[in-house]
C-alpha cells in the first residue's frame, strides 16, 4: 500500500558523509523511496556538488576531510548564497556543538546514531518549509507576522511590538518545529555583544504579554532550563 501524500518529499538529496557505510545506508534508503540521491565523501567534493543548486535538501556530516561541515555550511550560506535546507549529522551532542551548527547556517541537527525514519521525517519537514520560504507572512494558529510590513496581529487584532521582541517573535515563528535555546536567541538578537543576564527574560515577558495574555490559548511556551517554543499545542 502506498501511504504517501501529495505533501511528501519527492526530490533530490545530497549526502555529504565520509563514513562509507553511513553514506551508502542513506543513499540506498532515499533511492529505495524514489528519490535521486547523490553522495560526496569529502568536504571539497561536497561543496562542488552543493553549489550546483540541483538539490532540494542536503544531509551534511560535521566531521569531513578537506573541508569540515561547519566551514562548508558557512561557505554555502555566505559565499554561494545557497538557501537549500541543510540537515547536519554529527556524533557531537553538546549544546555548544548544536549552536555552532545552527550559527553556521544549518536548518536542523541530528546526533548519531540515528534512525533512518527520523532522518526521512526531518528531511520532509525541511523540504516542506522550503516550499513556503518565499511567503509574505508567518502564521501560528491565529497569530500572524507580515514579513513585508512587520505588522503583527492575532485574531484580527493588531499587536504593537518593540524591535527586540519583534525579532524574537520572527525567530520563534520560523522554528515552530523545535525548541529555540536561550543562547541561540541571545546570539540572534545581540550577536557577540554581551547583554544583561535578565535582558532576554524581560523581552520574552513583553512578547508573552502582547501575544498571549489577552487570549485564551497560549502559544509561547517556556522549556525550563532550555529555551522557548512558539506553537499551537495539539
Amino acid at each position: 500500500m502506498n501511504d504517501s501524500s501529495p505533501s511528501d518529499f519527492h526530490g533530490r538529496v545530497l549526502v555529504i558523509e565520509d563514513n562509507m557505510d553511513i553514506a551508502t545506508l542513506l543513499v540506498d534508503f532515499f533511492a529505495d523511496r524514489g528519490h535521486v540521491a547523490d553522495c560526496a565523501h569529502d568536504g571539497l567534493t561536497g561543496m562542488h556538488l552543493a553549489a550546483s543548486g540541483e538539490h532540494d535538501v542536503i544531509i551534511l556530516d560535521l566531521a569531513l576531510p578537506g573541508l569540515d561541515g561547519i566551514e562548508l555550511c558557512q561557505q554555502l550560506r555566505s559565499v554561494k548564497h545557497t538557501d537549500v535546507p541543510i540537515l547536519m549529522l554529527t556524533a557531537r551532542d553538546s549544546l555548544d556543538d548544536k549552536l555552532t551548527g545552527f550559527a553556521a547556517g544549518a536548518d536542523d541537527y541530528l546526533v548519531k546514531p540515528f534512525e533512518l525514519l527520523e532522518v526521512y521525517a526531518r528531511v520532509q519537514a525541511l523540504w516542506r518549509r522550503s516550499l513556503v520560504s518565499n511567503r509574505t507572512s508567518l502564521d501560528v494558529a491565529d497569530l500572524t507576522l507580515n514579513l513585508e510590513t512587520l505588522e503583527v496581529s492575532r485574531a484580527g487584532q493588531a499587536i504593537s511590538l518593540k524591535p527586540v521582541p519583534l525579532k524574537i517573535l520572527r525567530l520563534l515563528m520560523e522554528n515552530t518545529h523545535r525548541v529555540v535555546t536561550r543562547r541561540e536567541i541571545e546570539s540572534f538578537v545581540w550577536g557577540d555583544d554581551l547583554t544583561e543576564s535578565d535582558a532576554l527574560r524581560t523581552h520574552i515577558s513583553a512578547l508573552r504579554t502582547a501575544i498571549d495574555k489577552p487570549f485564551d490559548q497560549k502559544l509561547l511556551h517556556t522549556m525550563h532550563g532550555i529555551g522557548y517554543r512558539l506553537h499551537e499545542p495539539r
